[in-house]
């Protein structure tokens, strides 16, 4: 027996044998290499295929599911990297198609793709949209009930879904975790990658729980982190939270060669948007802060005959829908929106993004303007500010980061509202009234919105503030005990016809969105009836009905805890407070700048050192001119000097025999020759050239 030890370098295989002479081992060693060398040369041709084949498919899926010929740009090199097997860090810009770099590989490959996003109106959107193009796809986030849950995860576990999206916040439930362990796990895409990094801008302590998530769906499941801004810092530490193999960043310049920037000084900023509305033709986005703002612009605008509508999260979903359609399909030219609007929509023909309030962050501010032009078409991206938006501004930096005494007293106060137990009330949601609840603690407003926002950062509960459900049935019972039921109930046996006609055999197997109007529509009868009935039925057991929520939502992510002792990192609190100050200085010095390329500016701040300047820039345009008015200038004293060569002339004749050029213009000329000493007056007043020119 031959005991060989085999070493495969660079596809060299050298043979060492323990128990054989030279002649035998010099043939053994020949024979086994020859074959091994066939066998290595055919698993290379099989990868080679492989390769081909996945590039194959590829096309195949972006022409038969989203109706495109080709990629853009590093789409494909992002997706050919992951299907390599290869942990991927995408970086592309607003508008640079990110999410198909994630459903192309998911669909090429057996088995299910989980997208972990933090945002619930970006998930619901591409469910839905995946569902129009005949995929299955699901959404778990603290808008559902435990049953609609568990019911997506066993199908999830029987290959019937091929893409799950998840919140964050859902990565460490015992319900996931014991089923994942179950389901056939393609590809882990995290979206809005920076959330994990204590660097970004948007920091989401649930995001940490996605490394222990991919050692319990397999270590060889290769993960995929998209995002559009992302600092040198945020890069390294997103691939180092996510635990990559091997760093892998695959980025597309931050450029945007069709943009071009503009800051403006403005005390009346409805004049100048009017302004700019009336210069800039075509459809445009404006940002303002709060909600009750969006209502009066969008009224100011319709008054001034511009076509606007409005969107806010405090819209119920039936009208942020007809709002966001009507300008989707031109109807309506401007939307004035607060930044819960854009994630998500493909509207490649804006042309102008206006920010009516200063943005808290670079990122933010690149992410809003970059939603113009994804056409490639030129496209124009407007901030307005003056003195008082500044010191707004830099007062949020200290409202923003309220003590932690204010976090502990709105946590427990939070726990009172509710009337719950220490340990009790994980993943519960419940219906907020943030002014009910301030109302009834007597609470400062704008601190306790800010502490609810760092109990949301330290992963103790969630708000849905943006979020409106619409209600859900799902057929519990079997077809069989349902039959028996209708048998016997006549009554009933109508209205349960009804909703088979009208949503399908999916409700035995799926909660399916409903309109109660609808249902009242097809049986004559009222919407209250309808509400009745299913409550009947539910109550029955024959089916789930989950009526639609228009309350914003909370939700306790963590069991209930002692206020007293709340684990708060402090430490943590002061270093997000001084990593926002100085993202608000960034964002500060970005307006307020008057010499150098704004283009350049925020390239600089994500890390690109080398770049041109863009020429299309308020600052570039401005330099443009001064250079023109000098070469005009360095021209018109020339033709001075030239003139004065024949011998002194009074500066009125001088003026005169430039009668093309403005009189401003030529005396300014004029001082300047004088003052540099080039010309002198002499004592009658006429102009001379110095002895010395």
């Amino acid at each position: 027996m031959f005991l060989f030890t085999t070493v495969l370098i660079s596809g060299n295989l050298i043979i060492y044998s323990n128990d054989c002479s030279m002649r035998k081992r010099t043939a053994l060693g020949f024979i086994f290499l020859y074959y091994s060398y066939k066998l290595l040369l055919s698993f290379r041709i099989l990868h080679l295929f492989i390769v081909i084949v996945f590039l194959q498919d590829i096309h195949k899926i972006l022409f038969q599911y989203f109706g495109y010929s080709q990629f853009r740009p590093l789409q494909e090199e992002i997706i050919s990297s992951v299907l390599n097997g290869k942990d991927t860090l995408a970086l592309l810009p607003t508008g640079g198609g990110k999410s198909l770099c994630f459903h192309v590989p998911g669909l090429a490959m057996d088995g299910l793709c989980i997208v972990v996003s933090p945002l619930i109106a970006l998930m619901k959107d591409q469910v839905e949209r995946l569902r129009e193009k005949g995929v299955s796809a699901f959404s778990i986030h603290s808008g559902l009930s435990f049953n609609e849950i568990d019911v997506i995860l066993d199908r999830c576990i029987y290959d019937q879904v091929k893409f799950l999206y998840l919140a964050p916040e859902r990565l460490s439930s015992d319900l996931l975790i014991q089923r994942v362990k179950k389901m056939k796990v393609n590809l882990l895409a995290v979206d809005e990658a920076h959330c994990i990094s204590q660097w970004g801008y948007d920091f989401r302590p649930s995001y940490l729980e996605i490394a222990a998530f991919r050692h319990v769906i397999g270590d060889s499941v290769p993960v995929m982190a998209l995002t559009a801004t992302s600092t040198p810092e945020v890069t390294q530490d997103i691939q180092d939270k996510l635990e990559f193999k091997k760093p892998n960043v695959i980025s597309k310049s931050f450029k945007r060669d069709n943009l071009s920037f503009s800051c403006f000084k403005e005390e009346n900023k409805e004049r100048k948007i009017l302004q700019i509305l009336k210069n800039v033709p075509g459809t445009a986005i404006i940002y303002v802060r709060n909600r009750k703002k969006t209502e009066a612009l969008a009224g100011f605008l319709n008054k001034n005959k511009i076509s606007a509508s409005f969107y806010h999260a405090g819209l119920d979903y039936s009208s942020r829908s007809k709002n966001q359609d009507l300008w989707i399909s031109n109807k309506v030219r401007v939307m004035v929106a607060t930044n819960a609007f854009g994630m998500g929509i493909d509207k490649p023909d804006v042309r102008t993004v206006v920010h009516y309030d200063f943005p808290e962050n670079p990122e933010n501010y690149y992410q809003e303007a970059g939603r113009a032009g994804r056409d490639g078409k030129r496209c124009y991206a407007v901030l307005l500010f003056n003195d008082k938006d500044i010191e707004d501004l830099e007062a949020k930096i200290e409202s923003n980061f309220p003590s932690a005494e204010i976090i502990k007293r709105v946590y427990q106060a939070l726990a009172n509202f509710y009337k719950l137990a220490v340990g009790s009330s994980q993943f519960i949601s419940f219906d907020f009234d943030m002014e009910a609840f301030i109302k009834t603690y007597k609470l400062p407003k704008i601190q306790s919105y800010y502490a609810l926002k760092r109990l949301e950062q330290e992963g103790m509960i969630q708000m849905n503030e943006a979020y409106y459900n619409p209600s859900k049935i799902f057929i519990s019972t079997d077809k069989t005990r349902l039959y028996e039921y209708q048998l016997r109930n006549p009554e009933d046996d109508v209205f349960i016809k009804s909703i088979l006609r009208i949503y399908g055999g999916e409700v035995f197997s799926n909660y399916v969105n409903i309109r109660e109007t609808e249902i009242a529509n097809y049986i004559h009868k009222s919407q209250m009836d309808v509400t009745r009935k299913l409550s009947f039925l539910d109550q029955k057991g024959l089916l789930v009905y989950e009526k639609q929520k228009d309350k914003p939502q909370i939700e306790f992510v963590m069991p209930r805890m002692d206020a007293s002792v709340l684990p708060l990192d402090y430490k943590d609190l002061a270093k997000r407070k001084e990593l926002y100050k100085a993202k608000v200085d960034a964002m500060v010095e970005y307006a307020t700048n008057s010499n150098k390329c704004r283009s350049l500016m925020l390239l600089e701040y994500f890390g690109e050192k080398n770049s041109e300047k863009c020429g299309l820039c308020d600052v570039c345009l401005k330099e443009k001119k001064e250079e023109v008015k000098d070469n005009i200038e360095v021209e018109l004293s020339g033709k001075i000097i030239e003139k004065l060569n024949g011998g002194p002339i009074s500066p009125e004749n001088l003026v005169f025999s430039f009668s093309s050029i403005e009189k401003e213009n030529v005396l300014k000329v004029l001082r300047r020759l004088v003052d540099s000493g080039m010309l002198v007056y002499l004592d009658d007043g006429n102009l001379s050239l110095a002895k010395n020119t």
